[in-house]
């Protein structure tokens, strides 16, 4: 239908219902014309519509036209009006109707339009009367806000602290006008430097964000029965007094336990948050399931206190099944299969747990804290909140974290800062053993490593770390040719490596390195080349470090020399010869720390002799090195003319 039509069709009816005796005349055939019809009166602000229909109401047009008819014999007549109020910025309908007690006869034509035009006017006053009513509440409501909303900046910080919304506007306060930015002038009354800033919060549809404090506060209220933190400074004294060793941490039995206190530096201190971390598969797991087990076993404590395993990655069954596979039949080891954090806190508080394990940190969840769970928001705060909470409650928390491709630990880099105590467990796929190390330990030395051999009933603590290094030894046999054995230091411990050389005559280009670093490789083949005056420059050189241990230890720096040397010379080097030293550009042999400590290893082992720097203290002779001799060298060349004879 053309517009010009549904114009003329609105004109019409908006006619019919502002006089209820023109549809008498308009039911003649004539054609009126859109201009004769349309009211100058009009505001293009409002318009007309038919009344809105009540229940009792006809629902049809005849039956409307029934109604009006009877409406208006009986002397009343109902106007509806749909005006656009600027305050609401919605559609109001105000009714104006005229009442008459007694029944008026049928007048003539003209004295009814007439009277039906006098009407119309007294609506559109009304209209206009009602309308200019809305507009000054507006500007009341208006005036009243903008000078109340420079005292609204605290409301509105305090709002963004608690995470609210805030909604911001500038309102003139001489009229009330609103902007949605800052004018010199207002543009309605032109009144100068009126208009105002006015700031109101929007509460969130749910009650605002949720963070791992709160979480954690409501937990440890309900557990303890008293208020968080109404406890004042203490002195260092009180703090100490009659404390001893079990009350600060809890200690683990027995040749694993022994290995895990030595990382942790003495035993797990209680209300301590301890992170783990590890690729995928190397049996982070299976160590915390092992260490729950030693906890909630007791022996040292002298009474068995209960420990909860929750995992948000495997079922009951699941952990129910391994720790079957580990011969773990502990009766105080609680499983618990949830994600969410609150949930997690409410049901372990009847248990009143001597220890708590999540596995893993990136499954779990806050409700009310954006992101999805192992999202950066969502491990902060659920981290915040185990913090928290062990440290009100005293209770230690274990958690495994996943690792990226680089081998940090995913997440927030806040969160190995969160913690206390952050152990690294690190493994080859191809070798059984695994090595515990403490990146981060508030409690204890960092330089402390534990050595681990993965098997079918779970991780056995090694013993001699060192046989894990060291190869089959054929006593003085064409197989050593290019083998020495280095003494190492990692943290407190000694280890011996084996590292293994190869000489390929005819090969200058190719030169291969595996566990020692390139830069110090190429540094000890130049030296060897230059002071000691051996033709390398014509050989392919490849250095290997047994069991795929990474050398960094400059102690070895004489072992690979001399490994190279046997492959070269094609001398072999007798099983029973270690060396320890580091190599300097001169050819000379630097002394390294720890030497006694390294040679009393020897000793242990069945070593008979050691090479050494010439400068090295040494205790020759001191109980428990009566049996192994100790060779002092000055440089290169008296290790060859010592050892290859």
């Amino acid at each position: 239908m053309p517009v010009s039509d549904m114009r003329a069709l609105r004109a019409i009816y908006t006619h019919k219902l502002l006089n209820p005796t023109t549809h008498k005349s308009l039911s003649k055939p004539s054609l009126i014309p859109l201009q004769s019809l349309q009211n100058p009166n009009f505001s293009r602000h409002f318009h007309s519509t038919c009344r809105l229909q009540r229940p009792e109401e006809p629902s049809t047009v005849s039956d409307s036209l029934k109604t009006e008819t009877n409406s208006s014999t009986s002397g009343e007549i109902r106007r509806v009006w749909s005006v656009f109020g600027p305050a609401s910025h919605t559609l109001v309908t105000p009714r104006v109707a005229n009442k008459s007690s007694d029944v008026q006869e049928p007048r003539r034509e003209s004295e009814s339009e007439s009277e039906s035009e006098s009407e119309t006017q007294k609506g559109l006053s009304s209209l206009r009367n009602g309308v200019e009513e809305s507009e000054r509440d507006k500007t009341h409501r208006n005036v009243k806000r903008a000078n109340s909303g420079t005292g609204n900046y605290r409301e509105m910080a305090r709002s963004n602290k608690k995470g609210g919304k805030v909604k911001t506007s500038w309102v003139c306060s001489s009229c009330g006008e609103t902007y949605g930015q800052w004018w010199g002038a207002c543009r309605s009354c032109h009144a100068m430097g009126t208009v105002k800033r006015f700031s109101e919060s929007v509460e969130d549809a749910d009650g605002g964000k949720v963070s791992g404090f709160q979480v954690s506060e409501k937990a440890v209220r309900s557990w303890m029965g008293k208020e968080a933190g109404e406890g004042g400074p203490m002195r260092l004294a009180d703090v100490n007094q009659g404390i001893t060793v079990i009350d600060r941490r809890i200690p683990m039995p027995g040749i694993f336990g022994s290995e895990v206190e030595r990382v942790l530096g003495g035993g797990l201190v209680r209300g301590s948050l301890v992170l783990v971390g590890g690729d995928p598969g190397v049996g982070k797991s299976t160590l915390v399931l092992q260490m729950a087990s030693l906890i909630a076993e007791g022996h040292e404590l002298g009474k068995a206190a209960p420990v909860v395993y929750v995992s948000g990655e495997e079922s009951v069954q699941q952990i129910g099944s391994r720790a079957d596979r580990m011969k773990i039949e502990t009766e105080d080891l609680f499983l618990y299969s949830s994600t969410d954090i609150e949930d997690i806190l409410e049901k372990i508080q009847s248990l009143n747990p001597q220890a708590l394990i999540i596995d893993s940190i990136q499954t779990v969840y806050l409700q009310g804290v954006a992101g999805s769970a192992g999202g950066i928001m969502q491990v902060k705060e659920c981290t915040q909140a185990l913090l928290r909470f062990a440290k009100k409650t005293n209770v230690p928390v274990l958690l495994i974290g996943h690792v990226t491709k680089s081998g940090d630990i995913a997440g927030p880099r806040v969160l190995e800062h969160i913690v206390d105590v952050v152990l690294y467990m690190e493994g080859e796929k191809s070798s059984a053993h695994r090595l515990l190390r403490s990146v981060k330990n508030r409690f204890g030395s960092t330089d402390e490593l534990g050595v681990f051999e993965m098997s079918q009933s779970g991780l056995q603590a090694v013993s001699n770390p060192s046989e894990m290094f060291l190869s089959e030894q054929y006593s003085d046999s064409e197989y050593l040719a290019g083998l020495a054995v280095a003494v190492i230091m990692d943290g407190s411990r000694t280890f011996l490596i084996e590292i293994q050389a190869l000489c390929v005559s005819e090969s200058p280009s190719a030169r291969q390195v595996n566990g020692v670093p390139p830069s110090r490789a190429s540094m000890i083949i130049s030296v060897l080349a230059k002071q000691a005056g051996l033709k390398l420059q014509e050989n392919a050189i490849f250095l290997n470090v047994v069991s795929g241990v990474f050398l960094k230890d400059t102690a070895g720096d004489l072992a690979i020399a001399a490994a190279i040397c046997s492959s070269f010379l094609e001398f072999p080097i007798p099983n029973s010869i270690a060396f320890i030293g580091e190599i300097g550009l001169g050819g000379e042999l630097r002394q390294v720390p720890q030497m006694d400590k390294r040679i009393h290893t020897l000793a242990k082992l069945g070593y008979k002799k050691c090479i050494v720097p010439k400068s090295a203290k040494t205790s020759q002779g001191a109980p428990g090195f009566e049996d192994i001799k100790i060779i002092g060298c000055k440089d290169l060349k008296e290790v060859i003319s010592n050892v290859f004879k």
